[in-house]
């Protein structure tokens, strides 16, 4: 490969993870407004169960997504780099039908079981329950349009095309979120705090953001069909049954996933009650925040890495890899450091009822710490095919939360959820770092990781300690930003922020 081959391909790579990490800064900055407006205007225990109704319909759309997140990214990449583009339809056709039987059928489900749930989730507050069973009602009206907007934009990656997932779903589903619970927010100064009212502003976004994602993947799909696309009956079944059986076994492990970041909330609310629930909901809101930096960083890699491991080129994948993690590592670990250090003024931003979450906050950014260093290490073990590993992996880390939560909540109530949760991170990101070590011989660990590691330590860590107050604060901030454009080569960023004196080399 010339120099300029690689650098082309750095710098597509680059920017993509740039914009991937712009639009996910934005969606994480709207969402954690989003929580401040539903816990100021809500009471807590009204704010808990709105989390708890908010945790079943991601965990209902997840269900029905099938595990199309990484199908629908590994096998339209991987029959592109295998010339085989003419099954490209028949891929898309596989993926998405189920989806969308299966997500109307769950969404009536929701719909139907809703006073069941919210009798569990509220069991101690009576009050509450009418309000809780209609909002659950109203999130499971827009069920289908939410797992099939993140599959169909989930299609549009395995084009190596970020901007339909920035645009519609960073962007514009964010922006709609924030402008209709704000709205809902100032209608409670007129006609009083109501959650269906606040479910329903949280979830209509999904309408439009849904249709324009239809849009985009067809016209995606349209630009890059190759000129015979015809394939055969032995071809489209041969697809269907090597999609399922890849995409089987992380059907069921996105599905833990999903459970592993939300059944906590459900948790704390039947154990503990909806005030503690609200509590740990909003003391965990920044590793929301870390999550959308993650997707927003192995979006722009996943179908890169598929094409690379396709091939056999474990050189590019770990370089993929590493260099993703650096970046992972210097978005993220600043935030943890953050809420470690400031955790109190975090929490009296919501209200003063929440900053009994301290504890939670500092549990949960030291695990985060961990997680991120790992980088995206689960889906490269599942880019690597051992999608049935991964499985096995995060049902033990959902084992290891749920008996700590059960064990754990009734005495220490959010203290105890949050470590559950640590635990099971831990679990989830050591268990596939040592698989993917030995079974690909990839790790994140590169120069850009350890670079990023030691400037967000150093910055965040050490200097805020040393000159106390706002002036360390900023002067941490100003230190950061001058270390990552002085290493912006090391940390894999020249690409993305090119000077005027860079020239592109050949190597012959």
């Amino acid at each position: 490969m010339t120099a300029a081959v690689a650098e082309r391909k750095n710098r597509g790579l680059a920017r993509g993870g740039l914009a991937g990490m712009v639009g996910s800064a934005l969606a994480g900055g709207t969402g954690v407004v989003v929580t401040w407006v539903v816990a100021r205007a809500l009471g807590t225990e009204q704010a808990g169960a709105f989390f708890a109704a908010t945790a079943a319909f991601v965990l209902g759309g997840g269900l029905a997504k099938l595990g199309t997140q990484t199908g629908l990214v590994y096998w339209p990449a991987r029959l592109r780099a295998t010339g085989r583009d003419h099954l490209l339809g028949a891929c898309l056709r596989t993926g998405l039908a189920p989806v969308l039987v299966l997500s109307v059928l769950l969404g009536a489900a929701m719909w139907w079981w809703a006073p069941a749930i919210a009798a569990i989730t509220a069991a101690d507050s009576p009050r509450v329950h009418a309000e809780h069973a209609t909002g659950l009602r109203m999130l499971a009206v827009f069920l289908p349009l939410q797992a099939m907007t993140d599959a169909l934009l989930t299609a549009t990656r395995g084009y190596r095309s970020m901007r339909p997932t920035v645009v519609l779903d960073r962007v514009l589903r964010s922006a709609l979120q924030l402008l209709c619970v704000g709205a809902a927010g100032v209608a409670t100064m007129w006609i009083g705090a109501s959650l269906p009212l606040f479910a329903f502003a949280w979830a209509v976004p999904y309408l439009p953001v849904a249709f324009l994602a239809a849009f985009a993947l067809r016209k995606t799909y349209r630009t890059g069909r190759p000129t015979d696309s015809r394939s055969r009956r032995a071809e489209r079944h041969g697809l269907r049954r090597d999609f399922w059986r890849f995409t089987g076994p992380r059907a069921l492990a996105s599905v833990a996933q999903l459970a592993l970041q939300r059944v906590d909330v459900l948790l704390v609310a039947a154990l503990g009650g909806l005030a503690p629930a609200a509590v740990y909901a909003v003391a965990g809101r920044f590793v929301v925040l870390i999550q959308f930096a993650n997707q927003g960083i192995s979006q722009s890699v996943q179908p890169r890495l598929a094409e690379a491991l396709a091939t056999g080129d474990r050189d590019t994948a770990n370089h993929l890899y590493q260099t993703a993690t650096g970046w992972l590592v210097l978005v993220t670990w600043p935030i943890n450091l953050l809420v470690i250090l400031y955790a109190p003024v975090y929490l009296r931003v919501f209200g003063d009822g929440y900053t009994a979450g301290v504890p939670v906050v500092v549990v949960l950014a030291c695990a985060m710490l961990v997680a991120t260093g790992c980088g995206m290490v689960d889906m490269v073990l599942a880019m690597a095919g051992r999608t049935s590993w991964n499985l096995v992996n995060v049902l033990i880390a959902l084992g290891v939360t749920i008996g700590l939560d059960v064990l754990l909540i009734p005495r220490y109530g959010a203290l105890g959820a949050a470590i559950g949760l640590a635990c099971a991170i831990l679990a989830n990101n050591l268990l596939p770092l040592i698989q993917v070590g030995r079974a690909a011989r990839l790790h994140p660990f590169g120069p850009g990781t350890l670079t990023a590691g030691a400037l967000s330590v150093a910055c965040f860590g050490v200097l805020p300690r040393i000159v106390t107050g706002v002036t360390g604060t900023g002067l941490a901030v100003l230190a950061f930003a001058a270390g990552v454009w002085l290493l912006r080569d090391r940390l894999a960023l020249a690409f993305a922020f090119p000077t005027k004196n860079r020239r592109t080399t050949v190597d012959h």
